[in-house]
């Protein structure tokens, strides 16, 4: 009888029936955009950090940078001009710690022995200055306090290091990032965020060998490949991939194992960055303190810190929607639930003489609240069918757009190793002042599947609940006094 009662009402009803879950479902709608919009932007967070330091990284441990103008940061070079003034091609490499200052390597098991640490690796950023080129006549003489600096493409003249008696120089300067990485745990660091998309990547047992992975970018412009040779500071080093930055740019132009950077670099058993894993992302600020009680002089740098300084439209709009899009989903939704409340009691008034004259025939009033609140519910999951589908067309829409959002990255750099925020010069990015630009999707998860579901009951039961309340307070003789 139930089931039978409520269909006949429903298609006698149908425009009062549409009119409620319509309400419900924009309001649901709302939600499931915004949601998924929300999602979306998450994601491009994500892509936008993961460029920076590598997929799986929680967080870095680093020191404070050397400062600025010390002798560590001043290139030397050596040259020997000929005494004849016949010139000759010659060339000086100098390699230095790229950023801030190196931390021993025992500080990485110091720092993997933590609590809530599931793994950390270390990483040296380096920063290669090879300057090439001939006297092109006369006498160069080096002056004291070491090599001369300063020289510059297309006859820079020499520093007061050093100088040219009769004659000129033409001095090439090439200038590129190298990243010891710890090739014996692949999942953490840098190189995580770039795909191997020609050759090889580094196995476990080249931990000394002389062997290089080339960023795609890089390899273009000095046109190196698969089996290509380069060499960094006298030794040669054979490329056996060529990497793509899934995002963003790359970590560095070339990738050596760790041992092979520390001895380029004179820094034995030093690394610049650690990079840490948690065991759970719950417990990122935990560690995070624990690790700057117990490991002094460092500084600890998570995601949520890294995404803080990431600005420009994407920030935007992540902001606005976590706040005015949250905001409006829930006053649309409360309007949709007040309206279909109230237009449900307003039809219950209007069935005074039916619902009377049931009641006059025996109906109890819980009968007839129960038909009415099973009315409510199935409008509500109208509304809530409709609601998704509006919804997922929203989400559907969004994605094919895709509109481009900018990640301005800023904030952290500067000196020799750029930088962004605490894990400058950790992945020897030169981040400051650079824009991202990121395609916005809007995913749709189970989750908010389910939520929309959940709502459109809700719905239904709170405008039952307006319905119940009216037809409980109907008597008998209510259907006396509607009689014309």
């Amino acid at each position: 009888m139930f089931f039978t009662y409520l269909r006949r009402e429903l298609r006698r009803r149908r425009k009062a029936a549409l009119v409620v879950a319509s309400g419900l479902a924009l309001g649901i709608a709302l939600v499931i955009v915004v949601s998924s919009v929300s999602a979306g932007m998450g994601r491009a967070q994500e892509q936008v950090l993961q460029s920076l330091y590598g997929l799986g990284t929680d967080m870095t441990v680093t020191k404070a940078a050397a400062p600025a103008g010390s002798d560590a940061q001043r290139p030397r070079f050596r040259f020997d001009a000929q005494d004849d003034g016949s010139g000759g091609e010659q060339s000086s490499d100098r390699v230095m710690v790229r950023g801030f200052q190196t931390l021993a390597g025992s500080t990485v098991g110091k720092v993997d022995a933590q609590s809530g640490v599931a793994d950390a690796v270390g990483g040296l950023s380096l920063q290669v200055v090879k300057v090439s080129g001939a006297f092109t006549r006369g006498r160069f003489e080096q002056g004291e306090g070491g090599g001369g600096q300063g020289f510059g493409r297309g006859g820079a003249q020499p520093s007061p290091q050093g100088r040219v008696e009769g004659g000129g120089a033409d001095f090439d300067v090439n200038n590129y990032s190298v990243y010891g990485t710890d090739v014996t745990k692949p999942a953490l660091g840098p190189l995580t965020s770039s795909k191997i998309t020609s050759g090889r990547t580094f196995t476990r047992s080249e931990t000394d060998a002389k062997v290089a992975v080339a960023d795609a970018a890089y390899a273009k412009e000095k046109k190196l490949k698969a089996g290509s040779t380069v060499t960094i500071k006298g030794s040669a080093f054979k490329v056996v991939g060529i990497a793509t930055a899934d995002s963003g740019d790359a970590a560095a132009n070339l990738y050596v194992p760790l041992k092979q950077a520390q001895t380029l670099a004179g820094a034995k058993d030093k690394v610049t960055t650690i990079y840490v894993k948690a065991t759970d992302s719950q417990r990122i600020g935990s560690v995070k303190s624990e690790i700057q009680k117990d490991v002094l002089g460092t500084t600890v740098t998570t995601s949520a810190d890294l995404a803080d300084t990431v600005s420009g439209s994407l920030s935007t709009a992540s902001s606005l929607a976590a706040s005015v899009g949250k905001w409006l989903s829930i006053v649309v939704l409360a309007a949709a639930f007040l309206v279909a409340g109230l237009l449900t009691s307003s039809a219950v008034s209007r069935r005074v003489r039916e619902f009377g004259t049931l009641k006059a025939l025996g109906w109890r009033s819980g009968r007839v609240t129960r038909q009415v609140v099973g009315e409510a519910v199935v409008n509500g999951l109208v509304g809530g069918a409709l609601g998704i589908a509006l919804g997922l067309a929203g989400a559907y829409a969004v994605t094919a757009v895709s509109p481009t959002l900018q990640a301005q990255l800023g904030g952290g750099g500067g000196g020799a190793g750029g930088g962004f925020g605490g894990f400058r010069g950790g992945p020897g990015r030169e981040a400051a002042g650079r824009t991202l630009d990121v395609a916005l999707t809007a995913p749709v998860s189970l989750t908010t599947i389910a939520l929309a579901v959940a709502l459109a009951v809700t719905g239904g039961l709170v405008a039952g609940a307006f319905g119940g309340w009216r037809a409980s307070r109907l008597r008998p003789a209510d259907a006396l006094r509607r009689v014309e």
